[in-house]
């Protein structure tokens, strides 16, 4: 992806992620040399590259390395493999471990990957608004499982047009399946979606202009959900909108926020064993770093990474009873300045990127603090002024009802 990102080019060599299978030798005079089969290379990509890029075989890059005596070669241990250091040392260069100079960049969105973003957002969340209609108006039927839900979801997002690939393997999980936060569907694992569940789908898509990632979890009627799993729902939701509404100032670590996330569930006894939020690629990996909002600032990579204005990360907070349920809320955000009068020193917040409608049948309103609930309203308002005019028909009178506000009990 940093060879992408460098050169401005995509591939699709990988599956959800669209890089070319290369490398890349960076020279200090501005030019590099691309190894890269030379069948995925046409003319078009020839002209953007220009003559500073100069296009090599794949074969040639480790004789290359092994050319490299006495020459001064940054290689970033964390990301090159290590036959990369094999065949420098073996020819003689002198290795200087550093991070590679592109991550930091990658993950400062400039203005136009940010614009970019919001126009894949608002395409991408109107596709879920069809799809929860959808699945609103069908699944408390019955007939529905995972696989035939998660196929569903892909057709609303190709009906767009311009749907590249899925960002990863849609994870759609009813039940006891939700409870395992990483689970993944296949022909062994499909489970029936049955009334009177709860359903959990983490989704995303590959635009050209942004990649998406969101979670939605719904109650599957016609009955009610029970007191108990209204009350995680909140809680999670409760830490959702703690995250989305928090101004820190420069310098602030992913792993400083984290805990922001957790203090409901917390306050009930209870956790989710995965991180709270990943950054965001631009048409390119789904989880991509350096930064990360997590536990633990010395334990895991990225939590204890500076966020800075223009980076992309998701809200993700969940909670799993094992055997039988799993919650999250996913939006993306964009890490933004906030102005404060009188401020002492740069401050920032987080710009919500995600816009699709949140259940409210799973909401327990009375555990819910006035800014909790304006936010809820404020941001379903922007739903609907988003995604609304990309709706029509019965698609577009649920969401509708979907955004009205929420009052107190």
């Amino acid at each position: 992806d940093s060879v992408a990102w460098l050169l401005n080019v995509r591939g699709s060599d990988v599956s959800n992620t669209p890089v070319a299978l290369s490398f890349v030798l960076a020279h200090a005079d501005g030019t590099a040399d691309l190894f890269v089969a030379p069948e995925k290379v046409d003319d078009a990509v020839r002209a953007h590259l220009g003559n500073a890029v100069r296009l090599r075989d794949p074969s040639e890059f480790v004789p290359e390395l092994g050319s490299m005596k006495d020459k001064r070669i940054a290689v970033d241990p964390d990301r090159a493999v290590a036959a990369i250091f094999g065949a420098l040392q073996a020819g003689g260069a002198h290795i200087i471990e550093a991070r590679d100079p592109v991550i930091l960049p990658k993950a400062v969105k400039n203005h136009v990957e940010q614009s970019g973003h919001r126009a894949a957002q608002a395409r991408d969340g109107a596709a879920l608004s069809r799809f929860l209609h959808w699945m609103r108006e069908t699944a408390y039927q019955g007939g529905l499982n995972e696989l035939s839900a998660a196929a569903q979801l892909k057709a609303f997002r190709e009906d767009t047009g311009m749907l590249k690939d899925l960002s990863f393997d849609t994870i759609s999980a009813t039940g006891p399946n939700g409870a395992h936060c990483h689970y993944k569907v296949d022909e062994s694992t499909n489970r029936a979606i049955e009334p009177n569940s709860i359903y959990l789908v983490d989704s995303g898509g590959q635009y050209l202009d942004g990649t998406t990632d969101v979670t939605r979890t719904m109650w599957v009627g016609p009955g009610a959900p029970t007191a108990e799993m209204k009350d995680r729902f909140t809680r999670v939701l409760k830490g959702h909108i703690a995250l989305a509404s928090v101004v820190f100032p420069e310098g602030t670590r992913g792993a400083q926020l984290d805990t922001m996330a957790r203090a409901s569930l917390w306050q009930a006894g209870l956790d989710y064993a995965h991180g709270t939020g990943h950054g965001v690629g631009s048409f390119l990996a789904v989880h991509e770093g350096p930064q990360r909002i997590a536990k633990y600032a010395g334990g895991q990579a990225g939590s204890d990474e500076p966020l800075h204005a223009g980076m992309i990360l998701s809200n993700e907070p969940g909670y799993y009873k094992q055997g039988e349920y799993g919650i999250r809320i996913e939006n993306l955000v964009l890490v933004e300045d906030r102005a404060i009068a009188g401020a002492e020193g740069r401050y920032l917040g987080f710009e919500t990127l995600t816009f699709a409608p949140i259940d409210k049948t799973l909401v327990d309103v009375s555990l819910l603090n006035s800014d909790e609930l304006r936010w809820w309203n404020d941001y379903h308002a922007k739903v609907l002024e988003v995604v609304g005019p990309q709706l029509d028909g019965a698609a577009l009178a649920w969401t509708q009802e979907a955004c009205a506000p929420l009052v107190p009990a």
